[in-house]
């Protein structure tokens, strides 16, 4: 590979104030970029100003949807150190992305240190306030300029950093979700295991109407029966029911999420049942019915956890316990932020310190 360079802006933005950060909404002085040509590979890595790109009206992106992504966190430590969590997942997930979008993969160590030296020359954009955090998003885009359905043959690499604070407004309060029986997110044998855009692209509509009736999440069946549970929004969820924690299995519609795992592998740490199979709603239902269903829970980069306190599915609408945080949904996100934001210790080495 060769040398990396980096050019710094000469008009460094003004950094917002950290209590009205959101999400996605700031975005740092710098990204990394790299060319992509089936003669030369991976070439051309650089660090530069933030600012537009340059696409053909004909760029391949743009007409088939050739594109993967992967969303992770920088984390200022409480003694100044600066970390990740878990880089290794994201990158070999993104792999596992691009394999299944037709698109050329990059080797996992290149692409870390991309990632390290474009955080470490924006990491004055990395927020003090321990909940707050630099959300990092990697992308490969077809360059191509062609009209003609197969992979190209030239993408670009992006990296781009933003500030955020807390996901939801209203923090780590229950949210509401809707069962959609209508559409679907993706099939086995489709691109639901891929993070790609035309997944969310295809669940805009549901959570519209999800929203229009005053729900915060969609929660997705399966695209074959529709009636298994596969996600809720855009995370992976989890149910606790007569003790146990359910998640569904990953079976080819379903992203395998980097906190999914992380949870997994918590959960078995502290010695709590957890396992990961088919479950449909009726199953729940009945668990609800029979006073057997505690607590449910969302997971993903952006929220982390994201605790379920009332659920409709056609006429039928309940509350899980109480509309209340689970005590495993609390504890889960305590222990994995706290890992993350470097306040507790490490027991499982997810922490990869830059620098």
């Amino acid at each position: 590979m060769e040398p990396l360079q980096v050019i710094r802006t000469n008009q460094p933005k003004n950094k917002p104030n950290e209590g009205e950060l959101g999400f996605g909404k700031y975005f740092s002085d710098h990204m990394f970029v790299a060319d992509y040509t089936s003669e030369r590979g991976w070439q051309n890595a650089r660090i530069v100003p933030y600012g537009p790109i340059s696409l053909e009206p004909s760029a391949m992106v743009l007409h088939y949807g050739q594109e993967v992504f992967e969303g992770m966190k920088a984390y200022r430590g409480m003694n100044g150190e600066i970390h990740l969590f878990r880089p290794e997942k994201n990158i070999q997930r993104m792999n596992m992305s691009c394999d299944r979008l037709g698109i050329p993969q990059v080797e996992p160590q290149w692409m870390l240190e991309a990632i390290c030296k474009l955080v470490e020359t924006d990491s004055d954009w990395i927020p003090q306030q321990v909940e707050n955090s630099l959300y990092i998003r990697p992308f490969i885009i077809a360059t191509e300029p062609c009209l003609g359905v197969r992979a190209a043959k030239e993408y670009q690499l992006l990296i781009i950093t933003s500030p955020v604070g807390a996901y939801y407004s209203s923090g780590l309060a229950p949210v509401s979700i809707y069962v959609e029986d209508q559409y679907v997110r993706a099939v086995r044998g489709g691109t639901g295991a891929a993070k790609t855009s035309i997944n969310y692209a295809s669940s805009i509509k549901a959570q519209e109407e999800a929203k229009r009736q005053g729900y915060s999440q969609v929660l997705w069946l399966d695209g074959v029966e529709q009636r298994y549970i596969e996600e809720v929004g855009s995370m992976n969820v989890f149910f606790k029911v007569d003790g146990e924690v359910i998640t569904p299995e990953l079976n080819g519609s379903i992203l395998p999420g980097v906190t999914r795992d992380s949870v997994i592998a918590m959960l078995r740490h502290w010695g709590i049942p957890v396992t990961e199979r088919k479950i449909t709603v009726e199953e729940l239902f009945e668990a609800q019915q029979q006073g057997k269903w505690e607590e449910a829970f969302g997971t993903g980069t952006a929220a982390v956890i994201s605790p379920i306190g009332a659920m409709k599915w056609g006429e039928q609408s309940i509350q899980i316990n109480q509309g209340q945080i689970g005590e495993v949904s609390g504890r889960l996100y305590d222990a994995i932020t706290g890992i993350q934001q470097g306040r507790i210790d490490d027991p499982l080495h997810w922490r990869y310190r830059i620098g």
